[in-house]
């Protein structure tokens, strides 16, 4: 599907999903990984890694339904755009779309479908939420900028190792394993984080939103805009590097 031909209105409407599924991933994770507070005492990695093996359900949802996200765009619009398919201005245009309906869908789950059913006003799942979203705006700049690098960086893997699988089980296994990497480790998805923070200030966590545009959505979202498009820089080398190793083999066999 080539999405800059899409109708604006559709094109919109399947960024509004992507955000919302998203979210979905990020409340299960929540949910969750947020009710067991006694393994959290004692092996704090753990549940970690169990919010990691339930986020993946949100991109899995986004790649198989066609929904729009701005982080995966930024992989996708850069390579068309190093190809010379598109304009900058369509390029800036598509991603800036993306990036403010994907924070409609967001606030659809993290408002009416978090807060406003109580699913994160009590305890353990508030306490849990208010200190993951306490440490992600008492962060350094340049910290979230390079954990915004790393989570593009794998959240871009997975959506092309979705695409490689033939099936829908490959597909999800695809998606699956570098989006668990990158919530277990702790890198900064933008997306998501449009999600969480809001989720929690909603729901009365002490957190500004002016902290955490300024401390975590700003570096967070440029350092995924680096690390999705410069995944495309470096296909695109490997693929000229590979095309001419290609060239040189021709030629060397048409001289022998």
């Amino acid at each position: 599907m080539n999405k800059k031909d899409l109708p604006l209105p559709q094109f919109c409407l399947l960024a509004i999903l992507g955000g919302v599924f998203i979210a979905f991933g990020g409340l299960l994770s929540v949910v969750v990984a947020g009710g067991i507070p006694g393994v959290g005492v004692m092996n704090p990695r753990l549940v970690k890694f169990v919010a990691g093996l339930l986020f993946p359900v949100g991109l899995i949802m986004v790649s198989i339904t066609g929904a729009d996200l701005f982080t995966s765009d930024c992989a996708a619009f850069t390579f068309v755009s190093l190809q010379r398919k598109i304009k900058i201005q369509t390029f800036c245009k598509y991603l800036l779309l993306s990036y403010l309906f994907n924070f409609v869908g967001t606030q659809i789950v993290a408002f009416l479908l978090s807060y406003e059913v109580g699913l994160l006003d009590k305890y353990p799942w508030q306490a849990y939420l208010y200190h993951y979203c306490d440490t992600k705006v008492n962060q350094d700049f340049i910290k979230v900028f390079i954990k915004g690098i790393g989570a593009n960086w794998l959240v871009c893997l997975g959506m092309f190792m979705g695409y490689a699988a033939k099936d829908i089980l490959g597909k999800c296994i695809g998606i699956w394993i570098p989006v668990m990497l990158f919530v277990t480790l702790g890198y900064e998805h933008s997306i998501a984080n449009i999600f969480f923070v809001p989720a929690a200030i909603y729901s009365g966590a002490d957190i500004s939103w002016f902290s955490f545009i300024s401390q975590n959505l700003i570096p967070a979202t440029l350092g995924n805009v680096i690390g999705g498009g410069s995944i495309c820089w470096l296909h695109l080398l490997v693929s000229i590097s590979q095309e001419g190793n290609g060239s040189k083999r021709k030629t060397a066999t048409s001289l022998t």
